[in-house]
């Protein structure tokens, strides 16, 4: 049977077919980057952003690291997805609670569309990092929910629909630093207030020194396919000069999505090119957003270069799954 995405046509997907001489089941836009980090006059960097298609054209949420290096949240409209307008000033929240204070600090930023609405999940603080949540249906008026979960989280990643009747949710447990470990979790909530029925999904793979054998961190909003979900993820080694980041794949299960059908051990794109070994935080490749187009199984995947500028790969909902069960490490 063939492969089905649950997702509307997206004809206006960016797009550039593989190189003739590659083999790569993942491969970079020749452009890249395509948010360079001095985009906006204050901007020392603009990466691990995120976009989704919106009103025939696409918007987005871009971290931007301000020349004070301070890590603020900025929305943004393109309309081919490649060439991108990003407001000048940070989004601002409405109607939380003020126990909160807003949007303490701002980074690494998801958006989903459930319905008519978008939300946004980022690294907030409160106490530490956790995961602050709002929702939008013009990216120009933002409406903050509660925090997620309790610090210390990150990595919040919504599903695009309920599952068994609940909102979903992915993340990371971690620390009040630079956390040296972490495994995947999902989390349920009727309401995006209330959340619970934590679940392991799953966690590094501590062999021999490999590409996600420190600690791991759900990407982009989990893409539906008819074998699965297909969630793209990161992946950190450490080395004897720090932390590499690079990204892979694995298919969860549709209903209950903490467990995992094949998990691939390759990574599909690790930090390669200049732009991804060199910036401000050298060798990282961190995606955080797939436009996918539901008739061709097309997809663009949006990641961070280096911790300065945002790039974007290209592939094939279907070569990614072949991927997965070829090179399994689950069974």
């Amino acid at each position: 049977m063939p492969i089905t995405v649950s997702a509307p046509a997206l004809p206006n997907l960016p797009w550039e077919e593989r190189p003739a001489n590659s083999s790569e089941v993942l491969w970079r836009f020749s452009g890249n980057p395509v948010i360079r980090r001095d985009h906006l006059p204050t901007s020392n960097s603009i990466f691990n952003s995120a976009v989704v298609p919106f009103r025939g054209g696409f918007a987005g949420v871009f971290r931007v690291d301000n020349r004070a290096v301070q890590m603020r949240i900025h929305a943004g409209f393109s309309p081919d997805a490649l060439h991108w307008d990003i407001a000048p000033q940070p989004l601002t929240l409405e109607g939380a609670d003020p126990e909160l204070g807003g949007m303490v600090y701002g980074y690494d930023p998801r958006v989903t569309q459930i319905g008519d609405r978008y939300y946004v999940t980022w690294c907030n603080g409160y106490h530490g990092p956790t995961i602050g949540v709002a929702w939008t249906e013009d990216f120009r008026k933002f409406h903050q929910l509660e925090n997620a979960l309790l610090p210390y989280n990150r990595n919040g990643v919504l599903f695009p629909r309920r599952i068994g009747g609940r909102y979903a949710l992915l993340s990371r447990p971690s620390d009040n630093g630079h956390t040296a470990f972490g495994d995947i979790f999902y989390s349920e909530s009727p309401d995006l207030e209330f959340w619970g029925r934590h679940r392991h999904v799953m966690g590094p793979v501590r062999i021999e020194k490999g590409w996600q054998s420190l600690k791991i961190g759900a990407g982009p909003v989990p893409i539906e396919t008819s074998e699965g979900w297909l969630l793209l993820y990161h992946g950190v080694q450490r080395s004897c000069n720090g932390y590499v980041y690079s990204f892979g794949a694995a298919l969860l299960d549709l209903e209950k999505p903490w467990r995992v059908i094949a998990r691939a051990a390759p990574y599909l794109i690790a930090p390669w090119m200049p732009y991804e070994t060199t910036g401000d935080v050298p060798n990282v490749c961190f995606p955080c957003a797939a436009l996918v187009d539901g008739t061709t199984g097309r997809l663009a995947i949006y990641y961070g270069g280096a911790d300065t500028v945002t790039c974007v790969a290209f592939g094939r909902v279907n070569e990614l799954i072949a991927f997965i069960r070829a090179n399994d490490e689950t069974g």
